[in-house]
């Protein structure tokens, strides 16, 4: 058998399919701060004083800017590098699951937020009767990592993992996972914004217990704003992910207004958390499906759903194997499909029966893996091994490209 041809393909050419896999607003973010970045450097500019977040200049200016200024400057070529290379995964993930435009407004929302908390904290330290202390007031922090520290805390809690590892050095609880982070930085790097970060965790914290619930835009909102003339260039790129607003399938481990299966009671006790959710205002939304959950809408599942372990991991290697064979999907014994009749047909593959399956869903479900970026020959080999299911058919299109 022919040697495939990702193989063989030169460090060029992966780096553009590597690329070509990130979404619409992961890889925006990416090039802003770049080349924000690059404009720095060929200008000589490195007096970041007028654009950091500075909690004094914020309070006796009111410069908000700053809020959105100091996170797209970065201070060096490892500090954009690192954060950006964090931000690929952590973005991609999310942005296939939310959909674009959900993602760029979870961005701008936790840069907000983020920086409410830093200066909330800043003047309580200042102002504290017993000992007053005005470090962070007058602390410049610029960069992304706060959001990614969000992201981190959001992608850990509907990843449903137990565990994490750190690093792959050990393993630690998915609860504590963002604090080990934080604290590592700390220890490990130079100048590093200790509250910068704390607040990010705990915007991702507050994001993922319904606290921002409000905040969020119904989904006809999304909608209005993809059909508009003025999106009509970003909703045409291939990369960008509409914003379905379908049901969601697999349990989210997040609180949710229904009956989630994690909720803040676990971190506080019985009557605070009946004081504290009477102060939260719940906002109205229109007809939604039982089992949705606002901040996770769209048709993603939980990234380590519920399933029989060893029946997965059978499942999944059989499939890359299918996946990586050279032969087309109207040659492989184990599937089928005819061209002219796009049906699914009753076919079985590793003992197991394959449901039958409409055209028009087998296509909308192709048309779908094709403009989140991925090749159509590849997608719809993907979607056939993977039983029509499109959340395997990305894993395994996924774990091609990495």
């Amino acid at each position: 058998m022919r040697s495939n041809i990702v193989t063989e393909a030169g460090i060029p050419t992966r780096m553009n399919q590597w690329w070509g896999s990130i979404p619409f607003i992961t890889s925006g973010v990416v090039i802003v701060c770049g080349v924000i970045y690059l404009i720095c450097l060929l200008f000589g500019y490195d007096s970041f004083y007028e654009i950091c977040f500075l909690p004094s200049q914020v309070v006796s200016h009111f410069q908000v800017y700053r809020f959105y200024t100091s996170v797209v400057f970065h201070a060096s070529l490892l500090h954009v590098a690192f954060n950006m290379l964090a931000l690929v995964p952590l973005g991609s993930e999310l942005e296939r699951i939310m959909g674009s435009l959900r993602l760029l407004y979870l961005i701008i929302l936790l840069s907000t937020t983020n920086a409410i908390l830093h200066l909330t904290v800043a003047l309580l330290v200042d102002h504290n009767p017993v000992h007053p202390y005005t470090f962070f007031m007058n602390q410049c922090s610029i960069g992304f990592s706060g959001v990614i520290f969000s992201l981190i805390v959001i992608e850990t809690s509907l990843s449903g993992a137990q565990s994490r590892s750190v690093f792959g050095l050990f393993n630690v609880p998915s609860k504590l996972y963002p604090w080990i982070l934080l604290v590592l930085f700390q220890l490990l790097a130079s100048n590093v914004s200790l509250l910068g970060h704390m607040c990010g965790i705990l915007s991702g914290f507050a994001y993922t217990f319904g606290l921002f619930n409000y905040l969020l835009p119904p989904p006809s909102f999304y909608s209005s704003m993809e059909s508009s003339s003025a999106l009509s260039f970003c909703v045409r790129r291939p990369r960008f992910i509409l914003c379905t607003g379908g049901t969601t399938y697999g349990q989210l481990p997040t609180y949710s207004s229904g009956t989630g299966t994690q909720s803040p009671r676990s971190l506080l006790p019985d009557n605070i958390w009946r004081s504290v959710s009477s102060w939260i205002p719940q906002r109205e939304t229109s007809v939604v499906q039982q089992g949705q959950d606002p901040r996770f809408p769209g048709r993603g599942r939980t990234l380590a759903a519920a399933r029989n372990q060893t029946d997965t991991t059978d499942s999944d290697s059989n499939l890359q194997e299918r996946l990586l064979d050279d032969t087309t999907p109207s040659t492989n014994p184990a599937y089928s499909r005819d061209v002219r009749n796009p049906t699914v047909n009753i076919a079985e593959v590793d003992g197991s029966v394959l449901t039958n399956q409409g055209p028009d869903s087998f296509e909308e479900e192709l048309k779908r893996l094709v403009t989140m970026g991925f090749e159509k020959t590849q997608a719809e080999v993907a979607l056939a091994a993977a039983d029509g299911d499109p959340s395997v058919a990305i894993e395994i299109l996924m774990s091609q490209q990495g």
